[in-house]
C-alpha cells in the first residue's frame, strides 16, 4: 500500500499550542530540532488559566533565556500568598504562602512568580522561530515504521493537508484528541466538577491592595487578581442555567453585602476540573505530554508546571533519537520517569482540593454555631502544606537512563512499583537538596552570578574537581562537557578529589563517581547504558 503523500515534512509534530507545547517548541529549536506546532484554536488563549510558574518552572525558563521577561510580566513576589475570608471585604480568616514564590529560596537561583497563562504563552512563542500553524487540527494520524502522518483541518476554510513526522508530541490538553484517537485510557477520578471563569474590571484595591495576594478564597467564590496593572478573575462552579445567568451581577453578588461594586465583565469560560493519569505516554512514535497525559485540579498551581517539566524531560530524549547518539529504548523511559510522578503530583492537588474545602468547612461552622467568630481558625494543615518543594525539586527518577551508585555502571530495577514507591517516598514538602543518582543536580554558585543550573544545556555535563584526569575519558559520540566544581562544591555533593557527576541535558544526575573512574571507559560505557546505544 503506498504511503501518503505529505504537504510537509518535520522532525517532531507538536500538538497543542499552550505552555507545553510552546516549552517544548522552544527546547527542541534548542537543540536544532525541526518542528512545526499545529494548534486548532486560531490564536493564543485569551482567558488567564494557569496562574503559577513554580521554581522548577522558573529554572527551565532560565535556560531558554526567559526568566527575566516573565518576572518583569508578573507580580511581586508578596503575591505569592492565598488568603481565605468570609467575602473579600472582610479580614483573613486564614492564610498561606507559597514557599518558592513569595521570597527567594536558596536552592535555587531564580524565584516562581504569580503571573497569567495569557501573559506568559506570548513570551513562549517568541522565543523560538520554528513554525507555527493556528487553526490547525488533527483529524487523522496514520503510524509508519519510521514516521507518523498527520492530517490537519482548517475548519473556517475547509481545507485538509498532511504532515510527515518523525515523532509526534502531543500536549494538545485534558480532552487530547491525540490520546483519543490512539484509544489510550485513564486512570484517577475522571470529571470533579464544572466550573465558569469571568474576567472582570473592578477597582477592588481598598480590600486587597494592603494584603495581596494570588488567590483570595471566599464562600462565594475566588477571586484572582490578573495583571499588576488591573483585572480579575472570579471562579465559582457553573450554574444550573449558564446560558442566561447575569454574570456581572453574580460577581457583585459574591463580592458580599456592602461592596457596592458593579462589574465589568469581559469574557466567560466555562470548564471542567478534571483528575487523571493515562494509562501510557508513549504509543509508538507517538508521546503524550502536559493535560494530555495528566489533568491535575488546580489547587496548588501544579497542573502547567508538571507539563514543562515533562517536555524537559523528553526533548533531549527526542534530540538523542533523531541525531543518534541515543537508541530507541531512551524514549521508553520518559514514561517510566514521568508517570510516576503524575500520580504523585495527581495525589497531591487532590489533596490540596480536601484540605482547601476543609478550611472553608471549619469557618462555617465556626460561623454556625453563633457567637463571636474569631478571627482567624487553625487550618488543617501547617504553612508548610503549599511548600511543595520536595515535589517540585526533590523528585527522584528511577529508570534506565539512570546509574545507580557505585562506579556510575549498574541501572536500577526499571518496574512501574519500585518507580512510583521511589516517587512517593521524596514527594513532600521538605526539600533536602541530594547529588544521588536521579536526582535534580542541587544549585550551587560556581560563581556569584553562574550557577550549575547554568552549566546545563543540549549536552550532557561531567561535574568535576578534576577536569584534567576525567577529560582523558574519550566519549567522542555525545554532546559532553566537562565543567570544574570547587573542592568545597565537591565535598558538598558527596565527592572526593577525583570524583565526578555526569549530570543529564534536563538537569538530572545520570551516574556518580565518588572516587574517580575505575577504568579509561567508564564514561562512554556510562553514557552507552543512559542513552541505550550499541555496547561498547
Amino acid at each position: 500500500m503506498p504511503m501518503p503523500v505529505a504537504d510537509d515534512e518535520v522532525e517532531v509534530l507538536i500538538v497543542g499550542g499552550g505552555p507545553v507545547g510552546l516549552t517544548a517548541r522552544g527546547l527542541l529549536e534548542r537543540w536544532g530540532v525541526r518542528t512545526l506546532l499545529v494548534e486548532k484554536r486560531r490564536e493564543l488563549s485569551p482567558f488567564p488559566r494557569s496562574r503559577l510558574v513554580n521554581t522548577r518552572s522558573m529554572e527551565i525558563f532560565r535556560l531558554l533565556g526567559l526568566a527575566a521577561g516573565i518576572t518583569a510580566e508578573a507580580f511581586p513576589p508578596q503575591f505569592g500568598r492565598v488568603r481565605f475570608r468570609d467575602t473579600l471585604h472582610d479580614p483573613d480568616f486564614a492564610s498561606a504562602a507559597m514557599v518558592g514564590v513569595n521570597a527567594p529560596i536558596h536552592e535555587s537561583p531564580v524565584t516562581g512568580v504569580v503571573t497569567s497563562q495569557d501573559r506568559l504563552e506570548p513570551l513562549l512563542l517568541a522565543a523560538a522561530d520554528a513554525p507555527t500553524r493556528f487553526g490547525a487540527e488533527v483529524v487523522g494520524l496514520a503510524e509508519e515504521a519510521d514516521s507518523v502522518v498527520a492530517l490537519l483541518l482548517d475548519r473556517e476554510r475547509g481545507t485538509q493537508s498532511r504532515v510527515r513526522a518523525r515523532y509526534v508530541l502531543a500536549a494538545d490538553g485534558a480532552n487530547s484528541t491525540v490520546r483519543q484517537r490512539l484509544g489510550t485510557g485513564t486512570t484517577g477520578p475522571g470529571a470533579l466538577a464544572a466550573f465558569t471563569t469571568v474576567v472582570f474590571d473592578a477597582d477592588l484595591s481598598q480590600w486587597c491592595a494592603h494584603q495581596p495576594a494570588g488567590v483570595y478564597v471566599t464562600a462565594h467564590g475566588s477571586f484572582l487578581p490578573l495583571y499588576p496593572e488591573g483585572g480579575w478573575a472570579w471562579l465559582a462552579p457553573t450554574p444550573e442555567d449558564p446560558e442566561r445567568a447575569d454574570w456581572a451581577g453574580l460577581v457583585s453578588r459574591a463580592l458580599g453585602p456592602g461592596a457596592d461594586v458593579r462589574a465589568e465583565v469581559l469574557r466567560v469560560q466555562h470548564w471542567v476540573m478534571n483528575a487523571f493519569v493515562a494509562e501510557r505516554f508513549r504509543h509508538g512514535r507517538i508521546l503524550l505530554a502536559g493535560d494530555a497525559a495528566h489533568a491535575i485540579p488546580i489547587i496548588g498551581g501544579l497542573g502547567m508546571n508538571t507539563g514543562i517539566a515533562d517536555a524537559h524531560n523528553l526533548c533531549w530524549r527526542l534530540a538523542g533519537a533523531l541525531r543518534g547518539w541515543a537508541g530507541p529504548g531512551l524514549l521508553d523511559t520518559y514514561e517510566v520517569e514521568r508517570q510516576p510522578v503524575a500520580h504523585q503530583t495527581l495525589r497531591q492537588a487532590v489533596a490540596n482540593t480536601d484540605l482547601m474545602f476543609q478550611a472553608q468547612t471549619l469557618r462555617r461552622e465556626q460561623l454556625r454555631t453563633g457567637g463571636a467568630a474569631p478571627s482567624t481558625i487553625q487550618l488543617p494543615w501547617s504553612e508548610r502544606y503549599f511548600a511543595q518543594l520536595g515535589l517540585v525539586l526533590g523528585v527522584t527518577y528511577r529508570s534506565a537512563a539512570v546509574l545507580v551508585e557505585g562506579n556510575g555502571d549498574c541501572p536500577p530495577p526499571e518496574s512501574p512499583e519500585a518507580s512510583e514507591a521511589s516517587e512517593a517516598s521524596e514527594a513532600s514538602a521538605h526539600y533536602t537538596p541530594t547529588a544521588d543518582p536521579g536526582r535534580r543536580m542541587p544549585h550551587l554558585w560556581l560563581s556569584p552570578d553562574r550557577s550549575t543550573l547554568d552549566a546545563f544545556g543540549e549536552w550532557f555535563t561531567l561535574l568535576t574537581p578534576d577536569p584534567a584526569r576525567w577529560e582523558r575519558q574519550s566519549a567522542p559520540a555525545w554532546p559532553l562537557r566537562v565543567e570544574a566544581l570547587a573542592g568545597e562544591q565537591a565535598g558538598l555533593c558527596g565527592l572526593s578529589a577525583q570524583g565526578a557527576l555526569l549530570v543529564r541535558p534536563d538537569g538530572h544526575i545520570g551516574a556518580r563517581w565518588q572516587d574517580g573512574p575505575p577504568d579509561g571507559s567508564a564514561l562512554c560505557r556510562a553514557l552507552t547504558r543512559i542513552t541505550g546505544t550499541a555496547s561498547v
